[in-house]
């Protein structure tokens, strides 16, 4: 597939997952919960990769890089995100998703030593200015001393940080060797261990709701918002790199604005389509720069 098609997979997919994640909230410890959907999809990629005949053995130091690239990308941070999301609601979480680009962008050039063109650059804080503008009712909250609102946004912030910090440690073992689906099993695995010991030491019980909504939710967040997703957006990172990759976190938000319209009444308004539009433009912006590479 090209790098288009799999970026709109992401977007799409991905746009769903925080309605998705709300039907996880309830007596079952987000610990757990990510427990359970990252280990689901460790097991069915190693699955996978048994059929194929995919080796899945790893030298110690590999295992060790592919453990701190779970523990980030698929334990920590989404945690955090299911904590955020009890305080505040998905719109919030998913606008703060918006500055996954610039953070990458600084981050590749920091710890990477990657330059950050002008226009990617624009195209982020684009994005971000749009997006922002979509959810400023959201933020305005915090304003009026909501509660639970500032909490949330500090979880927020602080797995959009963590989460960045994975994207780099993914590209960095794509440029090492460690990518495709093994590499994903391994990593997602660790993640999944993660979470579970998190879970024991905070004392939190290991269960799973046999409700509909969560185990549907549990079904569509492990196959499609988890092994198809990041099967798409690691793919990504090793072709355009985790700054331009990580804009799928700018443009994802806008399709869970029309999923929160569709299901749960969201009101347009002028600053909605003015940040939608902005949105949209830095986007353009960013991914003009990789059309002759995707076409090619």
């Amino acid at each position: 597939m090209n790098n288009v098609a799999i970026f709109i997979g992401c977007v799409l997919i991905w746009g769903t997952t925080w309605l998705a994640i709300t039907w996880q909230l309830g007596p079952v410890a987000p610990e757990v919960s990510v427990s359970h959907r990252f280990l689901l999809a460790a097991a069915a990629i190693a699955a996978w990769c048994w059929l194929r005949g995919l080796p899945l053995r790893l030298r110690a130091a590999e295992h060790a890089q592919l453990a701190l690239q779970g523990a980030a990308m698929y334990s920590v941070s989404y945690i955090l995100i299911y904590y955020a999301e009890l305080h505040v609601t998905s719109g919030l979480v998913a606008i703060g998703y918006s500055a996954s680009p610039l953070l990458s962008a600084l981050g590749a050039h920091l710890f990477l030593k990657q330059p950050v063109a002008p226009r990617v650059a624009l195209g982020a804080l684009l994005g971000i200015l749009g997006i922002s503008a979509v959810f400023w009712p959201e933020f305005a909250r915090i304003g009026r001393g909501a509660n639970g609102v500032a909490l949330g946004a500090l979880l927020t912030a602080l797995a959009v940080l963590i989460s960045n910090a994975g994207g780099l440690l993914a590209q960095r073992n794509h440029h090492r060797g460690l990518r495709g689906w093994p590499a994903m099993a391994w990593s997602m695995g660790y993640g999944g261990l993660v979470s579970l010991a998190a879970a024991l030491a905070l004392g939190r019980a290991y269960t799973i709701d046999t409700g509909a909504p969560y185990l549907l939710s549990l079904l569509y967040l492990t196959l499609l918002g988890t092994i198809v997703t990041f099967a798409g957006f690691l793919t990504l990172v090793g072709r355009i790199g985790a700054a331009r990759a990580s804009y799928v976190g700018v443009m994802a938000p806008v399709v869970a604005l029309l999923v929160s319209t569709l299901f749960e009444g969201f009101a347009w308004h002028p600053l909605t389509v003015a940040g939608v539009a902005v949105s949209v433009a830095g986007n353009v912006l960013v991914l003009r720069a990789d059309a002759p590479r995707a076409a090619s």
